[in-house]
């Protein structure tokens, strides 16, 4: 087999998949299956359709639990220390299961291993793994497979220093109408509290044709909620040569016919333009949402976290949203205690949130990352009293979504069917705004738009019935 780790595509990879699926039938006796479990954002949840479709390509099948697997792939998350503590947990709780099953192959990939801490502690910890894979190194899974098949060895690939973008990996989607669509990975912002820039890597943009034409396909598809991705989506286009930014991308996007709703995230604040906002307001198919973490209401803590915005140039931008396009729904994160944030500077992010009246929140107790420059930052305040802090903050915002919630009633607003509900008898939507709909129907409306009434308020999301 030949080396193909510097081709653009995955052609090279192509002579791999036949050996491969004749390995893994020797060493299972029968059709491998697999198991993926994904851990934190959409674009760890688009990695771990990739790795799927690599799977799918090698001639595995799919199972529900580690239990009746013979691959097992873990697609980690890096950004918080809960998120890294699970998977530590869950990975230890595999040392029986590969007892039991010497044949199984257990690999882990994602942001975590990218991390030489958390390498070194998989090494001496977890003998057992077979495989360690960093972020960009997905498109080489075949490879490494194939090595560990052949060489019975176990593989560290981390810290690539990959450059290259590459398309046409296989994709297995996990629906058949919602899709998520990477237009750039990595991020050039360095946060102080953030490692997404140790893990992921420097920024770079996708070719425009290439975006345009996977999303025409996505739509061909009958894809109706295709949501594009990127560390910061407003930072698209610096890295190419061709003159395009993320508004006029989106104004390409929006002009491809077909019945379809288009979101985006993340934007980072400093990069959102009015030129983006006019873009939104006068598009036919871009949903009247917008993601827009603003972290903290306080201009000190903001300056601390290397944020590159004020509160007063936040809100300026939110007053222009509102001003363009008034049925806007605007979600944030934010970020309580961070290192040195006082009390008084708590109550600057709850003021914040009081005058942009969010439609919901993300929000976070700090959490130290090691390698990040906020790590090294005295942190003085006891983890109690920002929990009560964060109560507040919830208090607040609950309020907010309430009465934002209230508002639907009566009103009739498009939704798309998503699955069922919850409560019997109901199916679950989604308006543009990103709010939930429960409301009764047959499971045939799953993955339509549909005109719905709104009816009643249930906590967080509306009640409503198919006009």
């Amino acid at each position: 087999m030949k080396n193909s780790k510097s081709s653009d595509s995955l052609s090279d990879f192509e002579e791999y998949f036949e050996s491969i699926k004749n390995l893994l039938l020797q060493r299972f006796n029968n059709i491998p299956k697999a198991f993926v479990r994904t851990y934190g954002c959409q674009q760890n949840v688009y990695d771990s359709e990739k790795i799927k479709g690599i799977l799918h390509k090698m001639g595995c099948s799919f199972v529900q639990t580690c239990e009746e697997a013979d691959i097992i792939v873990f697609n980690t998350c890096a950004v918080r220390k809960n998120a890294e503590d699970r998977v530590f947990g869950n990975v230890g709780a595999l040392k029986s299961l590969k007892k039991k099953k010497p044949n199984l192959i257990i690999a882990l990939c994602g942001c975590m291993t990218e991390q030489d801490h958390v390498a070194k502690k998989i090494n001496d910890t977890f003998p057992f793994v077979d495989l360690v894979l960093g972020t960009n190194s997905i498109r080489n899974f075949p490879e490494f497979i194939y090595e560990v098949l052949t060489d019975n060895k176990h593989i560290f690939k981390t810290k690539i220093n990959d450059v290259l973008l590459y398309e046409g990996t296989p994709i297995r989607r996990e629906s058949k109408f919602r899709a998520f669509l990477p237009i750039m990975y990595g991020c050039d912002n360095f946060c102080s509290y953030c490692i997404v820039p140790y893990v992921r890597g420097r920024e770079k943009s996708r070719a425009s044709d290439a975006i345009l034409n996977e999303f025409s396909q996505l739509v061909h598809e009958g894809y109706k909620d295709i949501t594009l991705l990127g560390q910061n989506v407003n930072s698209y286009g610096k890295n190419l040569d061709e003159n395009i930014n993320f508004a006029k991308l989106l104004r390409k996007i929006d002009s491809i016919p077909g019945d379809y709703w288009i979101r985006f995230m993340t934007s980072h604040p400093k990069d959102a333009t009015k030129e983006l906002i006019d873009v939104m307001a006068e598009g036919k198919h871009i949903c009247h949402h917008l993601h827009l973490p603003v972290q903290s209401g306080s201009n000190r803590i903001l300056n601390l976290m290397n944020r590159r915005y004020t509160r007063e140039k936040y809100l300026e931008i939110v007053h222009y949203l509102k001003e363009k396009i008034p049925d806007i729904s605007i979600t944030s994160d934010i970020i309580v205690g961070f290192p040195g944030e006082t009390y008084a500077d708590f109550c600057e992010t709850l003021s914040l949130i009081k005058e942009v009246e969010f439609s919901s929140l993300f929000t976070f107790i700090y959490s130290k990352r090691e390698g990040t420059p906020a790590a090294k930052l005295e942190d003085p305040i006891p983890y109690k009293e920002k929990s009560e802090w964060f109560k507040d903050l919830l208090q607040v915002q609950n309020g907010l979504t309430e009465k934002i919630c209230n508002s639907y009633i009566g009103k009739i607003v498009k939704v798309l069917i998503e699955g069922t509900s919850a409560n019997k008898g109901y199916l679950t939507a989604r308006t543009q705004g990103n709010i939930i709909v429960d409301l009764p129907g047959s499971e045939q409306l799953i993955g339509k738009f549909v005109k719905a009434k709104i009816t009643d308020v249930q906590g967080w999301f509306l009640k409503g019935e198919v006009i």
